[in-house]
């Protein structure tokens, strides 16, 4: 049994539920923030359902009591006003007001980050996600920009189209670019949960990819 209980904000989402599924098969605890739990299926007593939204810093704070570390895959809401930064608020000070350091999270390629030397393919998307998706985009970097502000022991996974399948491929991490196109929401599941004891990408955004 892991002694860790785990705090999941957007466990149902689709590849939060691959996340969720790493996290069992490994019999962490988990508590999982879930706005509409009535629509909820999993059954398992590892799992303890909040019921609640990011963007309340109560329901982050009922979530995050007696975890110690968090783990988010939060998408942003269909027909929403765009979530990360305000989430994030939440998140930061809901963990120092618990005293938990330990969040690992996910975005997408369009973040950037001073270490960066992203190749044309990426830079294009970077700035076709600026045009189609400005809102989402400006705000996941706001996101990356309060991280590096809190003092929290993040770890801002960026990654480039996730595959929802249960297939495992190698995968590779980068600090400055992303040399594949897709990543197995299998891996990424997997690689999260191994970021719990790792401190490699401590305060760090990494880019992790299928090769």
């Amino acid at each position: 049994m892991n002694t860790h209980i785990i705090a999941v904000i957007g466990g149902t989402g689709k590849s939060g539920k691959y996340l969720v599924q790493s996290l069992l098969e490994k019999k962490y605890s988990i508590k999982l923030l879930i706005r509409n739990p009535e629509n909820f299926q999993l059954q398992n007593p590892l799992i303890e359902v909040v019921q609640g939204d990011a963007r309340d810093y109560h329901s982050v704070l009922k979530l995050l009591e007696n975890c110690n570390v968090l783990l988010s895959t939060l998408g942003q809401p269909k027909g929403e006003r765009t979530i990360f930064s305000d989430a994030t608020k939440n998140v930061v000070s809901a963990m120092n007001y618990q005293k938990i350091k330990r969040y690992i999270v996910t975005t997408g390629l369009s973040v950037n980050t001073p270490f960066d030397n992203k190749n044309e393919t990426v830079k294009m998307a970077t700035d076709w996600m600026y045009q189609n998706y400005p809102e989402t985009t400006v705000d996941k970097q706001k996101e990356y920009e309060l991280l590096t502000q809190s003092n929290l022991d993040w770890t801002l996974v960026r990654l480039p189209l996730i595959n929802l399948t249960d297939d495992s491929f190698k995968t590779e991490t980068s600090l400055e670019d992303c040399r594949g196109k897709n990543i197995s929401a299998t891996d990424l599941g997997e690689f999260l949960v191994s970021q719990i004891d790792d401190e490699a990408f401590i305060k760090k955004s990494p880019f992790l990819y299928s090769v």
